[in-house]
C-alpha cells in the first residue's frame, strides 16, 4: 500500500471511531467570516459509539445515536453534543453489551433470549438517522416507528413518542415529508405479515394521530429508507432489494441481511394522491437502488422524481464498518443523479441522467421541496471517500464541487439569505472532519459558488453523521 493510500485510509477512519466525550463550548475558534444575516441553530444526528464493551457493531448505520448542536449568533458559533438516552443506549451502559438489534448487527443472545424478545421492537429506539421539529421539541428518527423526543437547546432526551392511533407496522422511513399547505406530515409505514402493506400515513399538526391515506400490498416488501412528495402526490419507489416478511419477523439474522437483491423484478414506482389516496399509477423502471430521493414535483402532464440512484444494492455492504475500514482505503460504490418522469396512462417511467455525480445525502432549498427547482446539493466520493460537496444545476446540468486535502464531509444543509430572490442565494452548512488536525469543523460555504466563507473548529472529532436541520 502506498503512503498516500495509507494516509487516506487512516484519516478517513477517524470519522468511524467512537466519540464518547460530551462537551459544551460557548465560542468555537472561527476562521473567515460568517454572513451578518446568518443566525440560528444547526442540529445534526448520527452514530457516535461503534462498540460496547468487547462487542463491536458491524455497520456504519448501527452506532449509538448522538445529537450535535451548533448555535450561530452575533458572528460566533457555539457547540454541544449529547448521546440520545434511548433504551438501546441505557441498556448498553448498564450491561456493557450491545443491547438491541440494529441495521447490520444482532446482539449475542441465547436462543431463549431471542425467543423472549420475538415480535418486540427491533432496535430499542436507537434513532440515529434524522431530525424533524415536533410540537416545540424535536424528534430523532430511524427506520422503526418510534421516534425519540429531545430538547433542541439542552439536547436532553425526553423519551419515545407515543402515537394516538392503532396504525400497525414494524418499519417506517427515516424521512418524513412536511406539507406546509395542508399543515401535515406524511410518511410510509410497512406492516409485515403473510404479505406486507405499505401504508401512506398523514399526521396533522397539533395531533399525535396517524391517518392512513392509501395502502399498497406486496408479497415481498423492499428496503425503504425514504420517499418523496409533490404538491399533490406521494411517491413510493419499490426497489428490488426485498425480504420475505416471515424472515424479518423471526430476525435470525441482522435486519438488512434478510433482504435479497432480485433485479429481475425491476423497480416499481407507485404514485397516490395526497387527498383521498387514489392510485394515480404504478410505473416500471430498470432495477436500481437508492437511499434518498432528491426532490419531486408536478408538471402539467407528468410527475418528476429525482433520485440519487445506484445500479444495484452493493452500496449497502460497502458501508459496513469492515469494508469502510479496510487497510487500502474505502472503495464505495458511486451512484448518479437520475430523473424519472412519470406520465399518467403509461406503464413505464422515462429516465435520464442529470449528473454522473452521486449527489448523496441530498438537499434542496426548503421552500422548493415538492416544487419545481433548479439546484441540488449533496456529497460525492470520486477518490473513494466522502471528500466532495457538489452542487447540481438541474437546468444546465452543470456541476461544481468543493473539496480540501484530507477533509471528509457530510450532508450540506442549505440556508437561504432572508429576502433572497435567487434560489441559491444563501450558504451551505456542513460538518467536515479535518483528519490531519484530528478534529471536526462546521464549514460555511457560499451556495452560489461553493467558496468557503468560514469554518468553526470543534475541539474533537465528530463521527460521520447522516441528517439534520437548521432553524
Amino acid at each position: 500500500m502506498n503512503s498516500t493510500l495509507a494516509a487516506t485510509s487512516a484519516g478517513f477512519g477517524l470519522g468511524l471511531a467512537s466519540q464518547n466525550h460530551e462537551i459544551a463550548v460557548d465560542r468555537l475558534p472561527l476562521s473567515g467570516r460568517l454572513p451578518d444575516w446568518l443566525t440560528g441553530t444547526l442540529l445534526r444526528n448520527g452514530p457516535a459509539r461503534f462498540e460496547v464493551g468487547a462487542e463491536r457493531y458491524r455497520h456504519w448505520f448501527d452506532g449509538l445515536a448522538m445529537i450535535h448542536r451548533f448555535g450561530i449568533a452575533d458572528g460566533a458559533v457555539s457547540y454541544r453534543n449529547r448521546f440520545l438516552r434511548t433504551p438501546a443506549f441505557l441498556e448498553a451502559e448498564r450491561s456493557g453489551r450491545i443491547a438491541s438489534s440494529e441495521f447490520g448487527t444482532n446482539p449475542q443472545r441465547s436462543f431463549f433470549e431471542r425467543l423472549r424478545t420475538l415480535g418486540q421492537s427491533s432496535n430499542g429506539h436507537n434513532a440515529n438517522v434524522n431530525i424533524v421539529p415536533f410540537a416545540g421539541d424535536y424528534l430523532a428518527l430511524t427506520e422503526t416507528p418510534e421516534p425519540v423526543r429531545f430538547d433542541g437547546t439542552t439536547l436532553e432526551t425526553k423519551g419515545a413518542l407515543a402515537y394516538d392511533d392503532q396504525v400497525r407496522g414494524q418499519v417506517t422511513t427515516a424521512h418524513t415529508v412536511y406539507d406546509p399547505v395542508r399543515r401535515a406530515t406524511f410518511n410510509i409505514v410497512i406492516e409485515m405479515g403473510r404479505n406486507a402493506t405499505y401504508k401512506f400515513v398523514r399526521i396533522d399538526d397539533g395531533t399525535l394521530r396517524r391517518t392512513v391515506v392509501a395502502t399498497v400490498t406486496t408479497d415481498q416488501p423492499c428496503y425503504l429508507h425514504a420517499f418523496s412528495a409533490t404538491a399533490e402526490h406521494l411517491i413510493l419507489v419499490e426497489y428490488p432489494l426485498i425480504v420475505r416478511p416471515l424472515d424479518l419477523l423471526l430476525m435470525r439474522k441482522p435486519f438488512i441481511e434478510n433482504y435479497r437483491w432480485e433485479p429481475g423484478r425491476g423497480t416499481r414506482i407507485h404514485v397516490v394522491r395526497k387527498d383521498g389516496g387514489a392510485l394515480v399509477g404504478t410505473f416500471s423502471a430498470e432495477a436500481m437502488f437508492a437511499f434518498h430521493h432528491i426532490n419531486a414535483y408536478d408538471e402539467a402532464d407528468a410527475i418528476v422524481v429525482d433520485i440519487a440512484a445506484y445500479d444495484d444494492a452493493t452500496i449497502v455492504d460497502d458501508l459496513s464498518l469492515d469494508h469502510l475500514l479496510q487497510p487500502d482505503g474505502p472503495h464505495i460504490s458511486r451512484g448518479e443523479f437520475r430523473r424519472y418522469r412519470l406520465t399518467p396512462g403509461r406503464e413505464t417511467a422515462d429516465v435520464e441522467i442529470l449528473a454522473v455525480e452521486t449527489t448523496e445525502l441530498p438537499r434542496v432549498a426548503r421552500e422548493r421541496i415538492g416544487q419545481p427547482y433548479r439546484y441540488a446539493y449533496g456529497i460525492d466520493w470520486p477518490a473513494g471517500a466522502f471528500d466532495h460537496i457538489v452542487k447540481v444545476d438541474t437546468h444546465t446540468r452543470d456541476v461544481i464541487s468543493w473539496t480540501a486535502p484530507n477533509t471528509y464531509v457530510g450532508e450540506p444543509v442549505f440556508v437561504g439569505r432572508p429576502g433572497a430572490q435567487d434560489e441559491d442565494d444563501g450558504v451551505l452548512l456542513c460538518v467536515g472532519l479535518e483528519a490531519a488536525a484530528d478534529r471536526s469543523a462546521l464549514l460555511v460555504l457560499d451556495a452560489r459558488t461553493l467558496t468557503e466563507l468560514a469554518r468553526a473548529e470543534v475541539p474533537q472529532t465528530i463521527p460521520y453523521g447522516f441528517h439534520g436541520m437548521f432553524h
